[in-house]
């Protein structure tokens, strides 16, 4: 019972926490903290994160067959279109965080996922989206240098507590996207980083001697795909009314409560 529980849970908090600006990795080590619950593993992590994969790709299926539509065009057309200009705007923003995440692999599984290291991202992080929320975005389209940016601040992404959607968010906003903009790229970025992860951590699966329980898996899966869906729909729903503060603030008191236990 406690292992379908425990499933649940955390495959909750992924699922919402994965596309809100506040840091998974700052919301799953609460429960370690307070329950004493062990890591779920390989496949467990593999799970849920193809679960919010499987979101944002249904959530954003009509965009993408339209990329993907338009990319061909460009193609046959050998010229770039707005389809196609998107796509790799995508590409150039992954890269970074593809190299660096493969070279500095072990220092960040290892020495970053500390509590104060997590505690600490959750302010500072939040402070930075704070202000660049106070800027109120802009009306700036999405162009290459945007995307650069974007792509070299969601390296910041790899130190835990940081939240992959809150940095692109922010570097976002402070490039001159309006909230909503901001938002819709930051999840379309997802989607390689997903895999990417999915992918890296399917190497690691396959190199060890770990026992699958399937069926809490598959719930989490499945757990975890309801609740990025409806945590996407919801968010793109209400940013442009709320903007990013309430989320700013509510990461600074998470990072407090993170600290308290660390001490």
């Amino acid at each position: 019972m406690t292992e379908w529980l425990q499933a649940i849970l955390l495959a909750f908090i992924q699922g919402l926490t994965e596309f809100l600006p506040i840091s998974s990795s700052a919301h799953l080590i609460l429960p370690a903290q307070l329950l004493g619950w062990a890591d779920q593993g390989v496949a467990f992590d593999i799970a849920v994160h193809l679960g919010s994969l499987s979101a944002v790709v249904l959530y954003f299926r009509r965009e993408l067959v339209e990329l993907m539509l338009g990319s061909l065009r460009a193609l046959v057309a050998r010229q770039l279109n707005a389809e196609s200009t998107l796509v790799l705007q995508l590409l150039v923003a992954t890269l970074p965080v593809a190299v660096v995440g493969v070279l500095a692999r072990d220092l960040v599984a290892g020495q970053f996922r500390s509590v104060p290291v997590i505690a600490a991202a959750t302010i500072g992080f939040g402070i930075l989206l704070a202000v660049a929320d106070r800027r109120g975005g802009g009306s700036r389209e999405l162009d290459m240098t945007a995307a650069i940016w974007i792509g070299m601040a969601q390296v910041l992404a790899l130190v835990p507590g940081t939240s992959r959607s809150g940095i692109t968010m922010t570097a976002a906003l402070f490039c001159g996207l309006g909230r909503e903009q901001a938002a819709r790229f930051s999840f379309l970025l997802s989607i390689p980083v997903i895999v990417a992860a999915a992918a890296l951590a399917g190497a690691d699966l396959g190199s060890s001697a770990q026992t699958i329980s399937w069926p809490p898996t598959l719930l989490a899966m499945a757990v975890a795909a309801l609740t990025a869906y409806a945590t996407i729909a919801l968010f793109l729903e209400w940013v442009q009314r709320l903007g990013f503060l309430p989320f700013a603030v509510y990461r600074c008191l998470l990072g407090a409560v993170l600290f308290w236990f660390w001490i």
